[in-house]
């Protein structure tokens, strides 16, 4: 009998929606052998020269331009993006999408950035019998998520539910399923073997990290924290941004055993078992996993928009703390220093705290009894 195929969608503006695509491709094929799944950058699959370029220009104008960035955010915040530039969207970038569609011919279509759902959904409206989910992977309600072709919604909150229906979606289409985090996030590890295993010491360490781009050259915020070098081990990961690496691999302020800079790494996980503390961009993603494994986390410079929303979300039910100033790495670095083994014993009373009252099999479980056309409203996922 032909396996069912799941189609995941995604885009290359930034790490987190492609890191949610393949958590949901793993769940899905964990709970089902019966289902196959294909995760696309769909605009990288049609467009591996071009892609970089638009990716890069992105990425130039939310790092020196971020009040522009908000001010677009928040104009069109309300509404859903119109038929005329969901059509410029797809014949410029994603005119090839029917056919890659036609050629895998999956069961349903399941999107985590609101691209690929925008063009699926113009399609759906030319005649595409094809169920669609979306998947919201932030903490934010943006219009650009919302579509009368989109057949489902998961989101992360009750509060992401509520904007949604406030821009009209039927509240019976909404699930709140909680983000999908890898399973490797729920899987604690025993700090000692990592720190072998990475070569680190073992005393008080801070993770900073500044999602895929590694969007992290903050020069005060690094210069405070490399005063405490001598007690305080850092670890920072700088994704893809080769240039950073070079940068800061060559700054006197990081020249230091206790200090290690990496760049791509699958390892987050593990990462963040062997760390105190996170110093993070309050991308939704990166927060979510940081939640699952139970670490504290400081946000610094969220960008207007949809990560102002992620680092409001966290602070709000205590689970971050905004960088206000430079002092503020100050005040939690020393506490780290004479807090450690008290730090160590909330963290995991955190990290136990998550696994008894969050399922991280929601998502996946949702996209199967759809797809089984067996859907059953589930109660929102405590938070």
């Amino acid at each position: 009998m032909r396996k069912k195929r799941i189609l995941l969608l995604s885009e290359g503006f930034g790490s987190g929606h492609t890191q949610a695509a393949h958590a949901i491709s793993v769940g899905l094929r964990r709970h089902s052998p019966s289902v196959r799944t294909r995760v696309l950058e769909l605009g990288a699959f049609q467009h591996p020269t071009i892609a970089p370029w638009i990716f890069s220009a992105y990425r130039k104008t939310i790092t020196s331009n971020p009040k522009l960035f908000g001010k677009i955010y928040k104009s069109k915040y309300k509404k859903e993006l119109n038929r005329f530039t969901s059509m410029a969207l797809h014949r410029i970038f994603y005119n090839a999408t029917d056919e890659i569609i036609e050629q895998l011919q999956p069961d349903m279509i399941v999107c985590t950035h609101m691209f690929p759902s925008i063009v699926v959904s113009r399609l759906k409206r030319a005649g595409l019998r094809v169920p669609l989910v979306t998947v919201i992977t932030d903490y934010d309600a943006h219009g650009t998520w919302v579509g009368s072709e989109v057949d489902h919604y998961l989101v992360s909150t009750p509060e992401v539910k509520d904007k949604l229906m406030n821009k009209g979606v039927p509240a019976d289409i909404i699930s709140v399923t909680g983000m999908p985090v890898h399973p490797d996030f729920w899987k604690p590890m025993d700090r000692e073997p990592l720190l072998g295993e990475f070569g680190l010491a073992d005393m008080p360490t801070v993770l900073f990290m500044g999602g895929g781009w590694g969007l992290i050259k903050e020069d005060e915020l690094i210069f405070r924290a490399s005063q405490f070098r001598d007690r305080v081990q850092m670890i920072f990961c700088l994704g893809n941004n080769e240039k950073l690496k070079e940068q800061l691999s060559e700054d006197p302020r990081l020249m230091h055993p206790n200090i290690k800079l990496l760049g791509y790494t699958k390892e987050i996980d593990k990462l963040m078992d062997v760390s105190d503390l996170l110093v993070t961009k309050p991308g939704g993603m990166t927060c979510s996993e940081g939640l699952a494994k139970g670490i504290p986390m400081l946000f610094y410079n969220p960008i207007p928009g949809q990560e102002e929303e992620n680092a409001q979300y966290f602070i709000d039910n205590g689970y971050g703390v905004l960088i206000e100033s430079p002092d503020d790495i100050d005040a939690w670095f020393g506490k780290l220093i004479r807090e450690h083994q008290s730090f160590l014993a909330k963290r995991k009373a955190q990290r136990d705290n998550r696994r008894n009252t969050t399922n991280p099999d929601v998502c996946s479980e949702v996209i199967l009894s759809l797809l089984d056309g067996q859907y059953i409203q589930h109660q929102p996922v405590t938070e």
